[in-house]
């Protein structure tokens, strides 16, 4: 038996957004990326690429990790470049996307031999935090000018937008690509390919993926483009479990079960979103607060419902937990790191990744 905390990536959970993948891309015509920035666990790359067409990335380290790992085509993002590092970028990517006509200008003589795009902020967004809206007041991210990007666009090859953020909505989708086609409708015909980002949670249950398909090719026809998408949370939803220990449990006021694990350092979006952990069945007639075992007061996965008492020892198992934790794992309090095991599409399971003491040092000085 594996040693807790791990993630548990179940290849078979994988295979099925892999074939919706398959799906929209037949249908739709458009090119499918893993963002990385979500989901970069390499060991599954085999299985996903066999569905997508590469990678995009957010820094030069996860483009060098697309290109290296995942191959097939790697688009090269980030909010700024610094000078020591955008020649190592051009080496590890495809196309490069600039954040701003700024970063565009500074880098074009670097960057002339490959495909060049922009990010462009069309002002809506379909998330519900402020945190996480790229199309909030004095946003960093993204050109809105019109005509500033007119200047330029006889030079551009490509753009991203990203405004979509958990959205299962298709409804909401058509509307605010709508919003970007009247903003910014004149220049989407000049250039070659426009990537419509992440954050579509097409691969949820009931989501209308026939009229997704047909909507992404009416688009790509109207203004003949080649459209990529950049899947993050969709490529992955529900593929994977966090797998804890209760290690003690206690009375105050409520039952509370201790693990063997922690929000801030193993599922920190739970914190910063202030979300709460899903556990299956989340049934019967005892109630405790599961919580981690750092020092933090608040690391707490959630409040479940189980069918029996919950006693040291106890396993419990954490849902949907793929999307933006082992990208954001840490070392907080010195709680040991989850190893990540896979269970192959044969039933098999086997450790990919164990971490020790000796990583904790590592990452320190």
């Amino acid at each position: 038996m594996i040693q807790t905390p791990y993630y548990l990536i179940d290849e078979t959970r994988l295979l099925r957004n892999m074939e919706i993948m398959q799906q929209v891309r037949e249908r739709s015509g458009a090119k499918l990326l893993l963002a990385l920035k979500c989901f970069a666990t390499w060991s599954v790359f085999d299985l996903m690429k066999q569905y997508m067409d590469g990678t995009t990335s957010s820094s030069l380290y996860e483009a060098k990790l697309g290109y290296q790992k995942f191959g097939g085509e790697t688009h090269a993002y980030s909010v700024a470049y610094a000078d020591h590092e955008i020649d190592e970028v051009v080496a590890n990517s495809d196309k490069i996307i600039f954040n701003s006509i700024a970063q565009f200008e500074r880098f074009a003589g670097r960057t002339a031999a490959m495909q060049r795009g922009l990010r462009l902020n069309p002002k809506v967004s379909s998330s519900s935090f402020d945190l996480a809206d790229p199309a909030r007041p004095y946003s960093r991210l993204g050109e809105w000018d019109t005509d500033k990007i007119a200047a330029v666009v006889d030079r551009v090859d490509g753009f991203m937008v990203h405004n979509n953020c958990e959205n299962g909505d298709f409804a909401l989708f058509d509307r605010m690509l709508a919003a970007i086609e009247e903003r910014f409708g004149p220049l989407l015909g000049q250039v070659n390919w426009i990537s419509l980002g992440g954050g579509i949670h097409f691969t949820g249950d009931g989501y209308p993926l026939g009229a997704f398909c047909d909507r992404l090719k009416a688009f790509s026809e109207r203004y003949g483009v080649q459209v990529y998408l950049e899947p993050g949370e969709a490529a992955i939803t529900r593929s994977t479990t966090l797998e804890l220990t209760v290690l003690d449990t206690l009375f105050n006021g409520k039952h509370i079960a201790v693990v063997d694990s922690s929000i801030e350092a193993h599922m920190l979006d739970l914190l910063i979103y202030r979300q709460t952990a899903k556990v299956e069945p989340d049934a019967g007639e005892h109630t405790y607060l599961v919580c981690g075992k750092s020092c933090l007061a608040g690391d707490i996965f959630g409040e479940f419902r189980f069918a029996e008492p919950l006693k040291v020892g106890d396993r419990i198992t954490i849902q949907d937990a793929a999307g933006y934790t082992m990208v954001k794992k840490n070392w907080f309090n010195g709680v040991n790191m989850p190893s990540i095991a896979i269970r192959s599409l044969d039933g098999s399971v086997r450790v990919a990744r164990q971490f020790g003491f000796d990583d904790f040092v590592s990452s320190l000085s």
